[in-house]
């Protein structure tokens, strides 16, 4: 089965085929990410109409990239929830006027089910169930993937997600953006123990995460310390607020699985590009004994084969929309129809 997908729910419009759900025929990608560098971050307004200027051509070169024309697709999947409301506007309305003036049926699909369906790319042998962290700028999640199309949240962040908290630390040290990866990058020559910070606790819900208080530490140590007249070493604190982020995103999951008894593990989202993430979870899964997964780290960003891979899922739970389907800025991953 031939799957067209579709991403447009942040700063990237990307499109891809995907034959059932494992294999990657064409991927495209244009990325906004220059444009919005000059702002600091995503200005939704910009991301929107880039988008409406970038689906068509982006599109077309996926079919042509995968030597296909529409006739040879059997679906269109697309991205509908969650995301930036515009950006995500300009992907569900262009599938269903693809949907509609060629009957070929419309999947909608969850971005962070997508994240995690990356990892059915990259590592053909995994199937549910396992236990999945999902690490994003806007998300932070541990899911229990009870099958492809049924997942339950263990725990979430109650704040600032992973993601973010990263670029705000780095932003704050004059880190260009996305500075969540120049920050993974500084961190590699540091030490992670430079710095005392604090590791966020969610009392009554111990796998829930909490990322601001950690995030406002860092801000207030660069600032107070420049106020003084001091100049910090942007090496060090980077290594010991990457330590500090990924001491609360391992202990959490490591904790949860050893809760549910669970032994297959598998991290998604932008952030599961983190070098001390993957090291830590993939060291710790081998002590012992669990299995281990990770995307590749060209499709832990935002793309839209990982949108064909889960969308080939949902196609086969019976989960279609007709014209009436819209987009969505927030939705629970637990949902299953749009």
């Amino acid at each position: 089965m031939n799957i067209l997908a579709i991403e447009s729910s942040c700063d990237e419009t990307a499109a891809a085929v995907v034959r059932d759900g494992r294999t990657v025929l064409s991927s495209v990608i244009a990325s906004q990410v220059e444009e919005h560098r000059l702002y600091g971050g995503v200005v939704p307004e910009i991301a929107s109409r880039r988008h409406a200027e970038a689906i068509v051509p982006v599109v077309s070169q996926a079919l042509k990239q995968a030597s296909m024309t529409l006739n040879d697709i059997d679906a269109i999947a697309v991205t509908y929830a969650p995301g930036l409301i515009g950006a995500l506007l300009v992907g569900v309305n262009f599938a269903k006027g693809l949907s509609m003036a060629t009957g070929i049926p419309l999947i909608p699909t969850h971005h962070l089910r997508s994240h995690i369906a990356s990892n059915y790319i990259s590592n053909q042998e995994l199937k549910p169930p396992f236990l999945c962290l999902v690490v994003s700028g806007g998300h932070s999640h541990i899911v229990m993937v009870e099958d492809y199309t049924k997942m339950k949240i263990i725990g979430r962040t109650r704040d600032d997600a992973a993601g973010e908290a990263f670029d705000k630390a780095a932003r704050t040290m004059g880190m260009p953006y996305p500075g969540g990866i120049m920050l993974d990058k500084v961190a590699e020559d540091g030490d992670p123990h430079a710095f005392k910070l604090p590791r966020p606790v969610v009392h009554d819900a111990p796998y829930d995460f909490s990322f601001s208080g950690l995030k406002t530490a860092v801000i207030n140590l660069i600032h107070n310390t420049a106020q003084k007249g001091g100049e910090v070493n942007k090496a060090d604190v980077c290594a010991s607020f990457r330590y500090a982020v990924v001491n609360c995103l391992s202990a959490n999951f490591l904790k949860a699985a050893e809760d549910l008894n669970v032994n297959r593990l598998v991290i998604a989202g932008g952030v599961s590009a983190n070098s001390l993430l993957r090291r830590t979870l993939e060291e710790e899964c081998l002590r012992r004994g669990w299995q281990f997964f990770k995307p590749d780290k060209s499709l832990c960003g935002d793309n839209a084969a990982m949108v064909g891979s889960q969308g080939y899922y949902e196609y086969l739970s019976g989960n279609t929309a007709d014209a009436n389907l819209n987009a969505f800025a927030t939705m629970s991953i637990e949902n299953i129809h749009a």
